[in-house]
This record gives C-alpha cells, sequence and structure tokens, in this order.
C-alpha cells in the first residue's frame, strides 16, 4: 500500500508561469512520486521544467480556492529552485523529476527530494480542516460518484465542521459547497432534459 501525502503542489512552465494545484503525492523509497491527470497543467509544467515544490499547509483556503477557481495564492522564491513555494506552506519539499512512467491516463514523475525548508510550527489540526481537506477531495471527484455517496460523505463530514469549525474553515467549506451544488443542479438540468 502506498502512502500518500495530501499536498500543494507548485510547478512552472517554461516562461516561469507558477501553477498552484492540491495533489496527494505517493511516496516511493527516498522520492516522491507525482501522478498528474491527463490533461492537466501540472503535467505540462513538470514536463517542460522538471521541478515542483509539494508545500505542506494546513491552510484549508488554498486546498479549497484551488478547487474552485481562487488560485491566485502568494508565492516566495526557494533557493536554486526554478519553481517558488506558496508563502503559507509551514514547510516545502523541492523536488526533482528523475524518471517518468508514461500512462494514457496519469503518467507517474517519480521525483527526488533536492532540499527541504521549515517556514513556521504546524500546531495541530482540528476536525473541520480535516473534513475541508475531505471534501476538496470529494469535490475533485464529483463526476466519479454516485449522488448518494456525495450525501453520505457530506452529512459525514459537517459533523466536524458544526463541531470545530473556525472562520477560515467556514468559508472554505462554502465555496466547496457551492461546487457540491452547481453539480447537483447540473445533475438535475439533465435528468430534466433526458
Amino acid at each position: 500500500m502506498s502512502y500518500i501525502r495530501e499536498t500543494i503542489v507548485t510547478t512552472v512552465d517554461a516562461d516561469g508561469l507558477v501553477h498552484i494545484a492540491p495533489l496527494g503525492i505517493i511516496e516511493e523509497g527516498e522520492g516522491w512520486v507525482i501522478a498528474p491527470f491527463r490533461p492537466s497543467k501540472t503535467l505540462d509544467n513538470l514536463t517542460a521544467v522538471p521541478y515542483a515544490v509539494a508545500n505542506y499547509t494546513d491552510d484549508m483556503l488554498v486546498f479549497a480556492g484551488c478547487l474552485t477557481g481562487r488560485k491566485d495564492w502568494p508565492v516566495v522564491p526557494v533557493e536554486e529552485s526554478p519553481v517558488p513555494r506558496l508563502k503559507s506552506a509551514l514547510s516545502h519539499s523541492l523536488l526533482k523529476v528523475i524518471s517518468v512512467a508514461d500512462d494514457g491516463l496519469r503518467p507517474r514523475f517519480s521525483c527526488e527530494v533536492v532540499s527541504e525548508g521549515m517556514h513556521a510550527p504546524f500546531t495541530g489540526m482540528n476536525r473541520a480542516k480535516a473534513a475541508v481537506l475531505e471534501l476538496a477531495i470529494l469535490v475533485s471527484r464529483l463526476n466519479m460518484l454516485p449522488q448518494e455517496k456525495i450525501d453520505a460523505e457530506l452529512a459525514y463530514l459537517n459533523i466536524a465542521m458544526e463541531k470545530t469549525a473556525g472562520p477560515d474553515e467556514c468559508l472554505a467549506w462554502s465555496w466547496l459547497m457551492q461546487r457540491v451544488e452547481d453539480h447537483r443542479d447540473a445533475a438535475d438540468m439533465k435528468g430534466k432534459s433526458v
């Protein structure tokens, strides 16, 4: 079984334009595998500039924002790296692609850790942060899941939100729930047109 770490991955294109995306990176020996779906900007960028930064953050606004069209998050340079990191990252790993296993759906970019940095202390995770992260993953898969599964997950995750959410978690949750509602509306419209 592979260990997956949920991160925000930053990459750049050949012109240095930064792309920020939530992505689970897969542990492989001493390194990590980045396996973006085709087509994706992360895939294109890794092909053009074979470096990425895995940003370890507990800022749920970034995860939710990236899935709802809010991708303009502050970045700062990483020493001896063509790719910057998130300013809000608690820590980061600079990753260099050392090999690529091509795949029609999800190529696997095997990466070695070039350097790492710590920027702020991790002060703990409340249940609402975990619930927002799970909802973000759910939102990324809305087109793959039956509505009953989505509803069951939402009911369970909402318990943690009601008990432990702060203002940032509530805002992130609202962004993601708008995506869920848009998905439901589209499914209803499709059902009515059949």
